[in-house]
């Protein structure tokens, strides 16, 4: 079976919803949790025995609780998994005991009877995937949703083997490649730790340094909070557009104003593009070779089709040309060459290289030159051992809707688009399709306030207002509205709210408080 949570798993990441239609369409059972009709939701709602648990946005964390209340309370759980490779089972029963089906039923608006019956489905499942995305994520409580669907795969053992786990949805390709090569701001390439001198030492050798960073340094919203306060001088932003896609953009164009120097390299004038002082022209992914590393940590290597076009070259030639202009002589023949220094500095890809990629390339870890990957983690313990249950409690959202904007605001992906739209909005033929953004708005909040299919209005929160097109659609839930962000001709997320998850400091884009008033 599969468990969808927080994932429009067919418009966002539209390969892997495919993936899902057909593993439906073979008689594997569905349960999605989701505050909006996706085609998952109808799916799953037209199942025999699929479940569509169509919750409240923001009370992800008492209905996932819930669940796992039913399984302990009920003895669903896998004993001999729970006994041998996991503990604190007392901590987390008294924890979720606050969450008994009804209460959570009160809070989520998802029927008790049906918790019940998605509880039993999942914990008695042969074999049990768990796809969760940005609607787990994107919440002043995204870590504490995560660590509640983590503590359902330790209570019913569905880890460690074939077809069963748990899988992080994505924003982009490639974020599991950045990431693995150090881009958090608190670990070296690998994940390893800024404060192992075994690592620093490896590292300033085979760089030729010393004095290598060992404190952790800012995430996004940090920076904005030091450029307003003069403290965070200069930027430089690559592939990315967060004068766009960010939350609260209205204070991040103030702390992008506030810099003395922003450097952007991207494919087109994006955005955050026209705050900058200087613009780097960037060679898309055919136009250059290299790797993606994939969401199940599958390295793949990519070859260059095209020349990139007039002054534009790729991203590793162009950081190398800065480092080689700032002092330092950063020279590689190509992007195997640098592959093969990550092999040399990261014990997890030890074993890559372009020699071994391949068509289907290789998964790490991969220690050594002869080991074949590893696709399947945690067969027999976790990194820290046996895997420890960790009771999480229901964060509230930033804000909700109140009687002064009395609609919840949830943003999301649309098929048509893709991120920031700088490249879909580009083409003739998705525009075609969708030309500009919409809200969608459930007929019975529509009929209150007066507006048609096709009617212009405003939707405006505490922070901003924007103006788009309604759509009338029972997708959305009562009480809720959602809108894409793709388009710069309406910036949705002048709207999205200040709330950040206190871990991870991920902004919470599926909840905000807004009104909407027609626009004549």
């Amino acid at each position: 079976m599969l468990l969808v949570c927080g994932s429009n798993t067919t418009e966002a990441h539209p390969i892997v919803g495919l993936k899902v239609k057909e593993a439906a369409a073979r008689g594997t059972t569905v349960i999605c949790i989701d505050p909006r009709r996706t085609d998952v939701a109808a799916i799953a709602q037209e199942q025999p025995d699929g479940i569509w648990m169509r919750l409240k946005a923001g009370t992800n964390i008492p209905l996932l609780n819930s669940l796992l209340y039913v399984i302990l309370e009920e003895g669903l759980f896998n004993k001999e998994f729970v006994a041998s490779r996991t503990e604190n089972l007392d901590a987390i029963r008294k924890s979720v005991s606050d969450y008994p089906p009804e209460r959570a039923a009160e809070i989520t608006g998802v029927d008790a009877e049906v918790i019940r019956r998605a509880a039993r489905l999942y914990a008695g499942a042969e074999t049990a995937l768990i796809l969760y995305g940005l609607g787990v994520a994107e919440h002043k409580g995204g870590t504490a949703g995560v660590i509640a669907l983590a503590n359902l795969v330790l209570a019913t053992g569905h880890v460690g083997r074939p077809h069963s786990g748990i899988d992080p949805l994505r924003g982009q390709n490639n974020v599991q490649g950045s990431c693995d090569m150090g881009t958090l701001p608190y670990v070296y390439p690998g994940y390893q730790s800024t404060d192992d001198p075994k690592v620093l030492e490896r590292f300033a050798r085979a760089w030729g340094v010393g004095g290598l960073p060992v404190t952790a340094g800012l995430l996004e919203p940090e920076m904005y909070e030091k450029a307003l306060e003069k403290n965070l001088r200069g930027m430089y932003i690559v592939g990315y557009d967060p004068a766009q896609t960010q939350a609260n953009i209205g204070h991040v164009h103030n702390a992008l104003k506030n810099l003395d120097f922003l450097v952007v390299q991207d494919m087109f004038l994006t955005e955050t593009a026209k705050f900058a002082h200087v613009v780097l022209p960037a060679a898309c992914f055919y136009e250059k070779e290299g790797t993606f590393t994939s969401g199940e940590r599958r390295v793949r290597k990519i070859s260059k089709a095209l020349n990139p076009p007039g002054q534009a070259k790729a991203d590793w030639e162009i950081i190398c040309l800065l480092s080689r202009a700032m002092g330092y002589p950063m020279d590689y023949p190509s992007p195997c060459h640098i592959l093969d220094e990550i092999a040399r500095l990261t014990p997890s890809y030890a074993g890559i290289s372009c020699g071994r990629l391949g068509e289907k390339g290789q998964v790490w870890p991969c220690p050594d030159a002869e080991h074949p990957g590893t696709p399947l983690l945690h067969t027999s313990d976790f990194p820290i051992g046996k895997g420890r249950f960790v009771p999480v409690s229901y964060v509230l959202p930033e804000e909700d809707a109140d009687m002064e904007y009395p609609l919840a605001l949830i943003t999301g992906r649309r098929l048509e688009h893709y991120n920031n739209g700088s490249m879909t909005t580009r083409c003739s033929g998705f525009d075609r399709l969708s030309a500009a953004e919409t809200v969608e708005i459930h007929p019975e909040d529509a009929k209150s306030l007066g507006v048609s299919q096709g009617d212009m209005v405003y939707v405006e929160s505490r922070r901003g207002k924007v103006r788009a097109e309604a759509r009338i659609t029972e997708k959305s839930r009562p009480g809720s509205v959602f809108m894409g962000f793709h388009f710069q001709s309406c910036l949705t997320n002048l709207l999205t709210s200040h709330g950040l998850d206190p871990k991870t400091l991920t902004p919470e884009y599926k909840v905000c408080a807004v009104r909407i008033i027609p626009a004549s």
